[in-house]
């Protein structure tokens, strides 16, 4: 299947950068979000993004000029119709992204691709509220997406073999590395990255050492670009709660059982650089 047009819903931190890797790659791009300030706002980062691109020499400006051309913003579901794959790029709410599934499956062709890029939630689980189950799989990719070479695609028992080739080739043609990962909570990347950060947040709680000494030893020790608080600090400490916590309640696994000291941060706000504030100050 020869892929043409992309859709994304959501123009968030992930949605808007899965729409300027595929609007420079010569895709056309449809992105949506739930009103035209979010939109707006999504679609100026895509600009400055791409503008940084430019000022780094990594593209020209009619390339840039090009590849904003090719990206549509809409408030409709119904343009994402005439899509050959759909990116479901919301918030980690499952009931959410079913309903996002059902939608999609009524407005889009037939023959199109579902995806979601949920980091921890069950695929199948969205897969299930549509008719096409054979035609949905996740993918999920890293942040920031411009960047990261990584394309985490999540196969479930449904997924069909030309729907999961289809997404690699896609996915490779955006200059990103693939990996297929079976549809199990945490996927590959997480189940193996958060017991890690677990690992570094306990040892600062328990005064074992110091932040700076756990992250620097990890950097330096391992070669790793930052230390475990460190990108902790950067994705989130909201966000790997949340994924803590869906993984733990499918699997009742304890090795996913999250830090006291991260639940009490969560609740004091601290959620790291979006908040200025986490194992280190941003402000």
């Amino acid at each position: 299947m020869e892929l043409k047009k992309i859709g994304v819903v959501g123009c968030g931190l992930m949605g808007r950068g899965i729409a300027e890797v595929s609007a420079k790659t010569g895709y056309d791009v449809v992105v949506s979000e739930i009103n035209k300030e979010l939109l707006d706002k999504g679609m100026a980062a895509i600009n400055q993004s791409l503008s940084r691109a430019v000022a780094k020499g990594k593209m020209t400006d009619v390339e840039k000029t090009t590849a904003m051309g090719k990206i549509k913003g809409t408030l409709d579901m119904k343009d994402f119709l005439d899509c050959d794959l759909v990116v479901e790029a919301a918030v980690e709410n499952l009931e959410l992204k079913k309903k996002i599934f059902a939608d999609l499956d009524r407005v889009c062709k037939p023959g199109a691709i579902l995806s979601t890029n949920t980091s921890c939630l069950s695929v199948i689980d969205m897969a299930a509220v549509t008719k096409r189950q054979d035609k949905v799989l996740g993918c999920h990719f890293f942040n920031p997406v411009p960047v990261m070479k990584l394309l985490e695609l999540v196969r479930t028992i449904s997924t069909g073999k030309e729907t999961l080739d289809t997404a690699s080739e896609w996915g490779k043609s955006l200059g990103k590395t693939v990996i297929v990962a079976p549809d199990r909570p945490g996927f590959i990347v997480n189940r193996i990255l958060l017991p890690y950060m677990i690992e570094a947040i306990k040892m600062y709680e328990c005064g074992v050492a110091k932040r700076e000494e756990i992250d620097v030893g990890i950097q330096l020790g391992l070669n790793h670009p930052m230390g475990p608080l460190t990108l902790t600090d950067m994705v989130g400490l909201d966000t790997t709660l949340f994924i803590l916590d869906a993984i733990f309640a499918e699997t009742k696994d304890p090795t996913f059982t999250a830090p006291v000291l991260l639940r009490k941060m969560v609740a004091a706000g601290h959620y790291g650089r979006k908040s200025g504030k986490g194992f280190y100050d941003y402000k």
